[in-house]
């Protein structure tokens, strides 16, 4: 299987202010073209050809994982997004998420420190475990969830690339931003209980 670079739902200058075009021009279209060019020259003749993404980030090492990862975590990064962002609706999803935290902005308090003190460079994701609780993680370089059993649910890149260019090093900015963008709709139809 190869793989390729997904599109975009969005215009490039759709999320300005809170990621600008530039930014997005270099993170989608240089950062993970790349990893997609190297994963498929990475595969050929490997045990992962033919392997789902999900698949390669629980087995792999090397190269092939890190590719593989950063191409899971960037499709899941960039299809969560919406320009203006969509609210987070009544149900399930946000019914866990006062239950565990109180309230939706407490829980993007905690996510957002959970972020900004992620030391170096990765990720922090919203997950879900089988029995639908959630949990709030950093994952550093490619790792992702589904490593560890859970589902993805939301993520923030907190790799440089995705915020220098417009905070420069005040990545806490960037966090609090990116609600601005988020399309919950998404993010609630990958929480399957």
């Amino acid at each position: 299987m190869m793989f390729t670079l997904i599109d975009l739902r969005y215009a490039q200058q759709a999320l300005e202010p809170v990621i600008g075009a530039n930014t997005l021009e270099f993170h989608h279209g240089k950062h993970l073209r790349a990893y997609v060019d190297n994963l498929n020259k990475l595969l050929p003749g490997s045990a992962f050809e033919g392997a789902s993404l999900e698949e390669i980030v629980c087995k792999a090492e090397g190269g092939i994982f890190n590719n593989a990862g950063q191409i899971l975590n960037h499709n899941l990064y960039f299809t969560q997004f919406v320009p203006g962002g969509k609210a987070l609706a009544k149900g399930p999803l946000k019914a866990q998420i006062v239950r565990q935290w109180g309230s939706v902005e407490e829980f993007q308090k905690a996510f957002e420190a959970a972020g900004a003190s992620l030391f170096g460079s990765g990720w922090v994701w919203l997950s879900a475990a089988k029995d639908g609780s959630l949990v709030i993680s950093q994952e550093g370089g490619a790792h992702n969830p589904v490593e560890k059993g859970l589902q993805p649910l939301l993520t923030f890149d907190v790799w440089e690339h995705a915020y220098y260019l417009d905070y420069q090093n005040r990545r806490a900015a960037y966090l609090t931003a990116l609600w601005n963008i988020v399309d919950w709709s998404v993010v609630e139809s990958r929480y399957q209980i």
